[in-house]
């Protein structure tokens, strides 16, 4: 293939100049990217495919845009020699194009009413108060010392019993292992699920102010732990919060839609072919 000016060059200026963006809603255009063995190809062809491998600056990138050029004329000219071969005529092809159409159109259909029905402020602040209760947690204030053997372990709980807990920093200065021994194992404020699970279920199960009775292990070796105290976490703020409401709302809004269409939906169905089940979300073939 000819080109007058490098082809990074000619892809930057037309992906630049030109009024759509592939990063935006792309508008009909007309204008030709060129032609390949004969076959005029527009330019808006190559956007949709180009931007389905980039995002954000790297749409000005000339390297990328010249590599998705490469893959996009790769599967030009393998489409040009499927429809040689006259492949769109076989069944199973046909089949694969229509259920890609209906993909298409189905992500497109619901885009469209989602962007017809977008979120109040009222939708979002009750999404709000759902995910606040939803989110509510705990978060914990411990210690820990992380010893390589059970006994050592078992030693230092004796140790605590004795003192009634009291020595638990400067046993940790003096034993522990893991890297927070100079703050007598001072793990600071934590959610439970930051931790490997048999420290956060021996946590989650503690009292403020006890330590464990008997050692946990984990694949870091043998801890004790004391917990000092426990707080309800402070939830996202709303506008923290605003783009999950905003996908939730979303979500919700599309599964709504989808329901009325089916619901709405007449569907005949063959019973010599098909046996359905779960209210046809399941179909299996008749063994008749």
């Amino acid at each position: 293939m000819k080109t007058a000016l490098p082809l990074s060059l000619m892809l930057s200026a037309a992906l630049v100049v030109l009024p759509a963006s592939a990063q935006e809603t792309i508008e009909t255009d007309q204008t030709l990217i060129g032609t390949i063995n004969g076959q005029p190809y527009a330019l808006d062809l190559f956007r949709i495919f180009f931007a389905q491998r980039a995002q954000g600056e790297q749409m000005n990138n000339p390297a990328l845009q010249e590599q998705a050029f490469n893959e996009f004329l790769s599967l030009v000219v393998a489409a040009q020699e499927g429809e040689k071969r006259k492949l769109g005529d076989e069944p199973d092809v046909q089949q694969a194009l229509q259920l890609q159409r209906m993909m298409i159109l189905s992500n497109a259909a619901l885009q469209q009413i989602a962007d017809e029905n977008p979120a109040s402020e009222d939708e979002l602040k009750e999404a709000y108060e759902r995910f606040k209760e939803q989110a509510k947690r705990t978060e914990y204030k411990a210690r820990h010392i992380l010893v390589d053997e059970k006994a050592k372990a078992e030693d230092l709980i004796a140790k605590l019993d004795k003192s009634k807990g009291k020595d638990f920093e400067s046993l940790a200065k003096e034993h522990s292992l893991g890297p927070t021994a100079e703050k007598g194992g001072d793990l600071g404020w934590f959610d439970a699920r930051q931790m490997v699970k048999p420290f956060s279920d021996a946590v989650s199960a503690m009292e403020p102010g006890s330590w464990t009775e008997q050692p946990v292990q984990t694949q870091f070796g043998w801890h004790v732990i004391l917990l000092e105290e426990t707080r309800a976490a402070e939830p996202p703020s709303f506008e923290e919060a605003r783009p999950t409401l905003e996908a939730a709302v979303r979500r919700q809004k599309l599964t709504e839609a989808l329901s009325s269409l089916r619901e709405q939906a007449k569907v005949e169905l063959n019973e010599d072919v098909v046996v359905l089940k779960n209210d046809g979300a399941e179909a299996t073939p008749d063994k008749d």
